[in-house]
């Protein structure tokens, strides 16, 4: 499950996972104190209960703790902290398509951020055919279905509720782009291809979920290296 939270990675691990320590520049056990000015770089907790979770949500919902790259949880019922986790949201749906054409990419230009064509799912709407609708209405490039890429949670505040929304992702083939442009009604600036390179460029004006998905696709799929990916 990969979760952002403030736009920061939560990965979720059993106490029976490896971890190596050197990797992570704190580590902290569940009774430990400690301020947000100590979540510094990549953060290791061990044995999380469900009131740690509770009290690093308080904390981000009023700390932006721009300094933390990345927070790892270890907990012995996993699936218990996870279920935990989503309980303190709303959950939404949504799906999305990495487009591709000719070894590029298509990106586009949103509120400021570079970012990966997606949307609502509409209620009991499939989610490889909802990908493909949102993608297509974004874009105007008519598409057709791959593999599955993994899916992102990302948290947002709206109207006041704490939403939790899951994204599933496909990559896409591109049929036809002769009349792409961006959907406007959507904040859409631009739509643009990109070479790789070009597209690890624009992750660093991306959101940590956006570069999960273009650097598993270019590392996992494309069979091509892609520096600074996120761990999982």
């Amino acid at each position: 499950m990969n979760v952002f939270i403030n736009d920061i990675p939560i990965i979720i691990k059993k106490t029976s996972d490896k971890v190596y320590k050197h990797r992570y520049d704190l580590i902290l056990g569940p009774e430990d104190e400690f301020i947000s000015k100590d979540l510094i770089g990549d953060v290791l907790v061990r044995d999380v209960t469900p009131a740690f979770i509770d009290r690093m949500l308080r904390l981000m919902e009023v700390k932006k703790l721009k300094k933390l790259t990345s927070l790892t949880l270890m907990a012995k019922k996993k699936k218990a902290l996870i279920l935990h986790l989503k309980d303190q949201f709303r959950i939404a749906k949504a799906a999305g398509g990495l487009v591709v054409k000719d070894g590029m990419i298509l990106m586009i230009y949103r509120l400021g951020k570079w970012d990966l064509p997606k949307g609502k799912l509409k209620k009991d709407e499939d989610p490889m055919e909802g990908a493909l609708r949102e993608v297509e209405e974004e874009t105007n490039v008519k598409l057709a279905l791959g593999d599955k890429l993994p899916s992102t949670w990302h948290s947002y505040a709206y109207n006041g509720n704490k939403i939790l929304k899951k994204t599933n992702w496909y990559i896409m083939q591109c049929l036809d782009d002769s009349l792409m442009k961006p959907q406007a009604e959507e904040y859409i600036e631009e739509v643009r291809w990109m070479q790789p390179q070009e597209a690890l460029k624009a992750l660093e004006e991306s959101y940590a979920s956006i570069a999960l998905v273009v650097r598993h696709y270019l590392s996992e799929v494309a069979g091509q290296a892609a520096p600074e990916s996120v761990r999982s």
